[in-house]
């Protein structure tokens, strides 16, 4: 019995040694390099893995990416569609406002908005969801401050125009923004307005004019301060279409920047414009959420109107505006049973013919466009040459055509 055991351990020990001459004879062939493999493996992985997280960065706290997104997701159709439909509620919104609850601090109002605008805009800072903005050197910061100026004058002298004015001399006031616009960007870029378009704008103009002026009671001061709201509007357009459509700014990354100035300027000119008795208004819990809702859709409409104004022109958008109101205008006549007049009906058929018009122009416009690029595109690609300097001059021709 004692030598079996004495077997059995030896045996046990043999076992145990040979498995490890196994296993090192395995490690000193293949097995060395197998294992050697798993661990570049596991490395390139890693490295794919960190490359995606990388590349998920960019896409999430890059302008160039949020400006890729925005024009994906937010083109003119979406951001005028949205415009449009935020524009209509809002003016439900500020009716209540102004009529039922009884505001009548126009200043205080767009301050109040533009307040409501900026917390909600740093709530989306705060959780990493409002989009980067583009490095301070590719945008003076001179620019940045004359859109917060331009938009608050833009901004509280057409409330404070609304107030003062009757509905008929603040549509014509708006009807002026248009030539001014043509005027100001043929000043500031040189930009020419075809001679097509040039006639459906007027036709659009006369349009609305017909359609809307029935009451142009003339006042004094009123007539001031839509004068003095015509230009600060056709510049505060097209710098919201400029800055967007050269840089790589976002709508919300842009009004983000722009928004504290703005609350910086109206906080000058409330006291200059507004009625004393700001603070001896009834702010119970209805009056108070009627506000805090104007305030939610100014929010929305600004948006909206930069979203619009980054993805078409500032022609567009003042025709999407005049577009509105012959809307809103048909929409009383035929819902709610309220008699323009044949001559009003008249002027918003016009109207509603020049604006389908318009859009068509700007359609063709852009299909021409996009093929011409298209050919010169394939060329570039389909060359292919075989010096290396060819090979830089062919990269720096597309980079042109892009």
């Amino acid at each position: 019995m004692m030598k079996m055991r004495w077997w059995r351990a030896d045996a046990s020990e043999v076992m145990a040694v040979t498995a490890m001459g196994v296993w090192e004879a395995v490690l000193a062939g293949g097995g060395r390099r197998f294992i050697k493999r798993k661990d570049s493996d596991a490395g390139e992985t890693g490295r794919a893995l960190e490359e995606l997280r990388s590349s998920l960065y960019n896409e999430m706290h890059s302008s160039e990416s949020a400006k890729r997104q925005q024009m994906r997701f937010c083109g003119p159709s979406v951001s005028l569609t949205f415009n449009f439909a935020v524009a209509v509620g809002i003016i439900m919104a500020n009716k209540m406002v102004m009529g039922s609850v009884g505001f009548k601090f126009p200043i205080a109002l767009s301050l109040i908005h533009y307040a409501v605008a900026f917390v909600l805009m740093a709530t989306l800072k705060t959780f990493s969801l409002l989009p980067v903005a583009p490095p301070s050197k590719s945008t003076p910061f001179s620019s940045i401050f004359a859109l917060g100026a331009v938009m608050s004058l833009s901004t509280g002298l057409a409330n404070l125009s609304l107030k003062h004015n009757s509905v008929g001399f603040y549509q014509m006031a708006k009807i002026a923004v248009t030539p001014t616009i043509v005027v100001a960007e043929f000043m500031l870029s040189q930009k020419k307005v075809s001679t097509q378009k040039a006639i459906t704008l007027a036709v659009v103009s006369f349009g609305v004019a017909v359609a809307t002026v029935t009451d142009l009671e003339f006042n004094f001061f009123g007539a001031c301060v839509a004068l003095a709201w015509i230009v600060p509007s056709a510049v505060n357009k097209i710098f919201w279409s400029s800055l967007q459509q050269s840089g790589n700014w976002t709508a919300l990354a842009l009004m983000w920047k722009t928004t504290p100035i703005t609350i910086f300027f109206l906080l000058t000119l409330m006291p200059l414009l507004d009625p004393p008795g700001l603070l001896l208004f009834s702010w119970n819990f209805r009056n108070s959420c009627a506000i805090i809702i104007s305030a939610l859709f100014g929010f929305l409409l600004q948006w909206s109107g930069a979203l619009a104004l980054g993805a078409t022109s500032a022609l567009s958008h003042v025709v999407l505006g005049q577009f509105k109101t012959i809307v809103i205008m048909l929409s009383g006549y035929l819902i709610f049973g309220s008699d323009p007049g044949i001559t009003s009906i008249c002027g918003a058929v016009v109207a509603l013919g020049g604006m389908s018009f318009y859009t068509y122009l700007g359609l063709k416009k852009d299909s021409a466009t996009s093929g011409k690029k298209a050919p010169s595109r394939q060329n570039s690609f389909m060359a292919k040459p075989k010096v290396a300097a060819d090979n830089d001059s062919a990269d720096s021709e597309q980079e042109d055509n892009v």
